[in-house]
């Protein structure tokens, strides 16, 4: 089974850098540093460098060469992502335009009489988002793993102060995460969840994904199944240079049936949301390990 490791790419080291050149020099000199970064990234770091190979290659069929090219445009989009959320955290979010989908729909589910369960996925810019919630951004609380969290903690709360809302991380020997999220529906708040992504090999549901078999955190379906509150897919993908769109599906309600769990079904709807907004911007779909389980 592929195993992705708890850590995203990227060390502090490179934080410190970007956001010097965002205060000093401007988004425009980050993204065009990209150019000397992205090469030494793809020999450098061979096991992501390969899973994207792969995913070009056997999930969009691309030829060799064409396969060559979007490797690099997908280190450069990735590299693009994470200085647009820098930026925006750092205050200089007033550089991007936005445009929100499904947005009122949206905002009725959060004014209901509920904790909400939000799934995003490693798509796009989902952590730009916690900077737009406005009066909102207060009870929303972010899950995350904890290797993962810690390793940018610092770099990012320098340059954030004290940020409106919330972490939760995950550590997959200890359940304390269970109860603070339980804590937090209880209090009708929101708690969001990356759905395309999970560490070890327990607490997995396996499923059609892209034209083959993969496997998926079973956490985030089964909690929003079984505490019975409302579920909203979410999405913030990068348009253009300076705009991104933020995307939301208000999923159908779910119950168990004699061929189905309830987790299943609601995997189900993730995972046909998630393939279409993958088949719109493949490039932005950053899970640099071996994803699908023939890998």
């Amino acid at each position: 089974m592929p195993v992705w490791g708890g850590q995203s790419r990227g060390g502090s080291l490179g934080y410190r850098f970007f956001i010097f050149l965002l205060r000093y020099l401007g988004k425009g000199s980050a993204y065009a540093f990209l150019f000397f970064v992205v090469p030494y990234y793809i020999p450098f770091a061979p096991k992501a460098t390969k899973s994207s190979w792969r995913y070009w290659r056997r999930i969009h069929h691309l030829g060799r060469l064409a396969s060559i090219k979007m490797v690099f445009v997908h280190y450069y989009r990735f590299g693009q992502v994470i200085i647009d959320k820098v930026a925006a955290i750092s205050g200089l979010d007033n550089q991007f335009e936005y445009e929100f989908f499904n947005y009122e729909e949206f905002l009725k589910v959060l004014d209901g009489d509920t904790g909400v369960v939000m799934i995003g996925a490693h798509l796009g810019n989902w952590e730009i988002g916690g900077q737009f919630f406005g009066n909102y951004a207060p009870k929303l609380n972010l899950v995350m793993y904890d290797a993962e969290y810690q390793k940018i903690k610092k770099r990012l709360e320098e340059v954030m102060g004290d940020k409106s809302y919330h972490v939760i991380p995950v550590n997959e020997d200890e359940l304390t995460h269970v109860f603070l999220i339980k804590d937090a529906l209880d209090r009708k708040e929101y708690v969001c969840f990356q759905g395309d992504r999970y560490v070890g090999d327990r607490h997995t549901m396996e499923a059609p994904f892209l034209g083959k078999k993969a496997f998926f955190p079973a956490g985030p379906f089964q909690i929003a199944s079984r505490f019975k509150v409302p579920v909203v897919f979410y999405f913030s993908e990068k348009e253009s240079r300076d705009k991104y769109s933020f995307r939301f599906y208000m999923a159908d309600p779910v119950r168990r049936s004699k061929d189905r769990k309830p987790e299943d079904a609601l995997l189900a709807q993730y995972i046909n949301v998630l393939e279409e907004r993958i088949k719109e911007h493949p490039e932005q779909w950053f899970n640099f390990y071996p994803f699908w389980s023939d890998s």
